[in-house]
Formats: C-alpha cells, structure tokens, sequence
C-alpha cells in the first residue's frame, strides 16, 4: 500500500531555524497550488498500487491552507484512490493558526490525527524561536481538536534551543505530559545553512552538545517513565499511536510526495519536485533522484528505530541472511552500551541514537 504526502508550502511568517520549502502566500496563490496538487492527484502514472492507507498533509503549515481546501485534497484522494476504511490521515498545525471550527471541518473530512508544532512551553524560548502562540494557544489548540473528535495529537518540541536549561525543559515536558497527547517529537535544534540562526549563530546563547546530548537522554528517560514508547530516534508515542506514514519511510514501504521540494519512493525509485513554486504551478514532472531500497539503506533506516534491524525481515525482504560482517561489528559496541545484539536482530540504545550516524557508518561500510 502507498502513503500520500501533501506539501503546502505555506507559512504566516518564516521561523528563523527553518529550512523547509515555505513562503508567506496570498489566497490567490493557495488556490492555484491546490489546483496544481489535484492534477498531479489526479496522474498516477507512477504509482505501483493505488491503495492508499496513510495521507499526510506537512510543511509549511498546513493549517494555513484553510480546512475547505484539505478537504477538497481528500476528497479527491478519495474519488481517485483505493483509500483503507482505517486510513491515518494526519494534517500538521501551528496552534495560532487553528480554531474550533477548522478542527471540525477537517474531521468531518476525514482527518484522524494532527501534528503541532510546539517547540517549546517556556515564553522566551518560542519568542527565540519566532513561534507566535504561547503555551495557552496550544493547549485550547489541543482542546478543540479533542472536542472536534481528534484524539490522536502530537506536539513537537526542540532540544538545545537558545537560553534553554534542564529546569525550563523540564517546563515542558511537564506540559507536554499534562496535556494527555498521544505522540511527542522532539528535534535537537540544527542550525541550518543560509538561515537567520546561520547567520546569528555567534550571538545565540546556545547550550553547549554536552548538555543538549543529556537533554535528549532526559527527554527520553521522562517520556518513557510517562508511558511512552520511544521508538524512532526522534519519535515518542503511547502504544498504537505510533506515525504510521513517517513508518513507511522508516520501513522503505512506498509514498507519493507531492508539491515543490517533496519527495517519493515508487516502485524501487526515488523521485523529487524542485522547489520551485511557480514550476509546479507550470505543471513541472517529478524529477529522477536515483535507485531506492538498496540493502544499506534498509539496514541504515531500520536502526533509526527502537526495533532495530530484524534479520528474518531483512532475509524476507532481500531474500538472503545479513552480512555476517555487519553482525561482528554489532557485537564489539555491545559492550558499550550504544546498541543491542541478538540472534533476532540489532537495536541502538537511546545512548546509541545520538551517534546513530557514526554507528550505522561503522555498521555497513
């Protein structure tokens, strides 16, 4: 089966951490973009199967959009597509752009699950941050989607962000846990190239990496203690509200992207849209990244997850048993507590995520 992800590459105002595809938009331009998306909905020329059961509306923020054109995006997956009866449909939300009523006419739709950008609980760390809603916005934010009938809510936070302590994170995980969501990201800040933050970088007042690797394990140490299961390096959920449209990245299962900077996994391929709003507009093509699903990318993505590397999927998969290599290396870090290895498969510890790249390197080079 394939997932569905919509880019709407709009936002009220650029935060400054903020790397991904977004502009400030006029009606006007929302309104051509959605006529853009429905045509390329509409062409499934590349698609292996049309059963489609997760869809997920990402950014930019989305809400912004405004909930009759998520709505109509819905309705066209589902007068084109073979969408499952317990399809996850996720719409992602910045709390100062969302009302009660938004809640309700996305539900109605079909929407099941909403994604909030958060960041942080504590005013001057959101004022850093350029985020426009306080800690009230989010939680009357939260209030109307549980009212509207949206039980599955995530909140995002950031790590290692400007002026932030263990004592203000602790702030906000506090909220996080009061406000009875079922999913938590939690994102180490990066400061992107080309960016506001690149270019004050020097005047930030960032926590130094030390202290920000111990925000992490804290972070996840708290969550885990509050019933969450951590179960992708960035990813908290309670037991069956796991993201299951950000699992197929995580699985090499296939998804569609669509809009300027998006990408797909189709039929063993990987395919992009340039970001360029005005090209997607024209009706520019996906563009041919490369070959996809190779064994070193099956084996790096499992690893991102708390499961790890199965072997009998692997050999399902690839029809063959892991390199006995890959095995041998596992074994000398056991010792170091950064990951764990069995007859049955290979799992990173939290401590382990934080070096994740240089271990899954090690791992399959």
């Amino acid at each position: 089966m394939t997932g569905i992800y919509i880019h709407i590459p709009f936002c009220i105002r650029k935060c400054p951490y903020c790397d991904f595809y977004s502009f400030s938009a006029q009606e006007k331009d929302k309104d051509s973009y959605l006529k853009a998306v429905l045509l390329c909905l509409k062409n499934k020329a590349y698609l292996v199967s049309d059963e489609v059961d997760t869809i997920y509306f990402g950014g930019g923020t989305p809400s912004v959009f405004g909930a009759e054109r998520i709505s109509e995006v819905i309705r066209c997956i589902k007068d084109n597509y073979r969408l499952t009866p317990s399809a996850e449909i996720t719409v992602e939300c910045n709390p100062s752009s969302v009302t009660e009523d938004f809640m309700h006419l996305i539900k109605a739709s079909g929407v099941n699950r909403v994604s909030m950008g958060m960041q942080s609980a504590v005013e001057n760390e959101r004022k850093a941050l350029g985020r426009l809603s306080g800690k009230e916005q989010v939680a009357k934010a939260v209030s109307f989607a549980k009212k509207a009938g949206i039980d599955n809510i995530s909140l995002d936070i950031m790590l290692g962000v400007p002026s932030q302590t263990m004592e203000s994170l602790d702030e906000s995980i506090d909220f996080l846990i009061s406000s009875e969501i079922k999913h938590i990201s939690a994102y180490m800040l990066k400061i992107e190239e080309g960016t506001p933050f690149h270019k004050a970088a020097g005047s930030l007042n960032l926590p130094d990496e030390d202290t920000v690797c111990d925000m992490y394990l804290h972070t996840a140490e708290r969550l885990c203690e509050s019933g969450f299961s951590h179960y992708e390096i960035s990813n908290f959920a309670l037991s069956g509200y796991e993201s299951r449209h950000n699992l197929k990245y995580w699985h090499c299962e296939e998804y569609l992207g669509i809009g300027p900077s998006a990408h797909s996994f189709l039929g063993g391929k990987r395919y992009y849209y340039s970001r360029d709003f005005d090209a997607f507009i024209k009706g520019e093509d996906m563009i041919y990244d490369c070959d996809g699903g190779s064994e070193e990318e099956y084996i790096m993505l499992a690893l991102r997850l708390s499961e790890g590397l199965k072997f009998g999927e692997y050999k399902r998969k690839f029809g063959k048993e892991i390199d006995e290599r890959i095995i041998k290396k596992a074994e000398k870090f056991e010792p170091t507590g950064l990951l764990t290895a069995t007859d049955e498969g290979i799992a990173l510890t939290a401590e382990g995520f934080l070096l994740s790249n240089t271990i899954i390197g090690e791992l399959i080079l």
